[in-house]
């Protein structure tokens, strides 16, 4: 279990991380989000050990970090973005030296990890030779070698091809089902696939903790259908959907030549929330004589609330929608 309260981080005058609080249960994967410079890392420093805090606490099972640090620092596994590997090491050897720092059980370990991480190919090559994918999977080694109950992750895909992408998230998934884990990443998509709860920072503030499955469906709850007509251009059909109350508004968006068709055009109409007009757009158009070609739900994308989260002023997020936002997982 980890909990953070007030946690705040200060380098001079500068506030990188201002009085932030949650708590992460055991056996959780959780997404730490936010633009370049929001604390991320930062935060992610402070509750390894790496760097002190300015305010507030940090405990790991109950245990203040800055009072036990040794064994808070046990329970933990870390990986930078960077992995700070030895380049003119063997793989091996390399591994041998993780594991008699921290009194490991080398024998037994170091065969454990080298299945774990996939690194069976590569143990007798220098780590100067390995490409990028597989010193991540060293350095995961590393962050695993004393088999910490938490895994804090730092960009752990970053500058990977998608292949070894895809091999990396495997790899954290099926190491999830054990551990707590926290990743730190600008790839949302990821995210969504491997981290059932998110939490946001900007600005060194907490702007969101949430469910991921609930994260978009709280911040916006109106629809968006994408709409393509035959036989009507969109001055016409904005004119007609501007009959149906439950819209709230018309847009013009681009639509690809329909062979056949003279007149089409593409309209994105915003549904006030909870009403269903799908019917209604179904009925205008059997009415008016216009075909309809398409008609597709678009639903707010993870990108589109973290740009939404840290863009918008934080004096425009209604406390309606921060507390809707702030759905901790228990």
């Amino acid at each position: 279990m980890i909990e953070v309260s007030h946690l705040s981080k200060k380098f001079g005058e500068f506030r990188a991380v201002d009085d932030i609080s949650f708590s992460i249960p055991t056996g959780q994967i959780v997404g730490l989000l936010g633009p370049n410079g929001a604390g991320k890392t930062t935060t992610m420093r402070m509750i390894c050990g790496f760097l002190g805090t300015s305010g507030g606490s940090i405990k790991i099972d109950g245990v203040e970090i800055s009072e036990n640090p040794i064994f808070a620092k046990r329970k933990i596994g870390y990986m930078p973005e960077s992995a700070p590997l030895y380049s003119d090491m063997i793989v091996e050897d390399y591994l041998n030296y993780v594991a008699q720092m921290q009194g490991a059980d080398a024998a037994q370990k170091i065969p454990e990890l080298c299945k774990t991480c996939g690194l069976k190919e590569v143990m007798h090559k220098n780590i100067s030779e390995l490409s990028r994918g597989y010193r991540q999977r060293v350095g995961l080694a590393h962050a695993l070698m004393n088999d910490p109950e938490i895994l804090i992750l730092d960009e752990p895909t970053s500058g990977l091809d998608p292949n070894q992408i895809e091999d990396v998230r495997a790899l954290i998934k099926e190491i999830g089902k054990t551990r707590t884990v926290i990743i730190s990443t600008h790839i949302l998509g990821e995210v969504e696939m491997l981290c059932p709860r998110v939490i946001i920072i900007a600005n060194g503030k907490l702007v969101a903790d949430s469910p991921t499955n609930e994260l978009r469906k709280n911040f916006q709850n109106s629809i968006m259908l994408n709409i393509v007509f035959g036989s009507a251009n969109f001055s016409e059909a904005k004119s007609e959907l501007e009959k149906i109350a439950d819209i709230s508004s018309i847009e013009k968006i681009e639509a690809e030549k329909i062979k056949g068709e003279r007149k089409f055009c593409g309209v994105k109409i915003s549904v006030k929330e909870g009403k269903e007009i799908r019917k209604n757009i179904f009925e205008l158009a059997v009415k008016n004589g216009w075909t309809l070609y398409e008609m597709n739900v678009q639903k707010n994308s993870l990108e589109d609330v973290f740009h939404a989260l840290t863009i918008t002023p934080q004096n425009e997020i209604t406390m309606e929608m921060k507390e809707k936002l702030k759905l901790t997982t228990k």
